[in-house]
């Protein structure tokens, strides 16, 4: 394999492994927080409203809206390591 081929192929396996673990979080915000410990987490209040409907209705919508902002920057530097930050 030409060097081209062996620093795309690693590009890609580095983002994928950051694809994993972002969605693995939003993931377990969202299926965890809203629907397996709702119970728990509804013990706490968060304006009024119980802790885990605010996951299961708002929460996994903000966590996945920053999650898309860390894979923006993650990106970015990832472009810059593997020199494919044209501008």
């Amino acid at each position: 394999m030409s060097d081209k081929q062996v620093k795309a192929s690693a590009y890609w396996k580095e983002n994928l492994r950051y694809l994993v673990i972002l969605l693995s979080i939003w993931f377990a915000v969202s299926y965890g927080a809203g629907i397996l410990f709702k119970d728990a987490l509804d013990q706490i209040k968060l304006g009024g409203f119980k802790l885990g409907f605010w996951f299961a209705q708002q929460g996994a919508i903000y966590v996945f809206v920053i999650l898309i902002f860390v894979y923006v920057r993650l990106m970015n530097k990832l472009d810059k390591k593997y020199g494919y930050d044209v501008d």
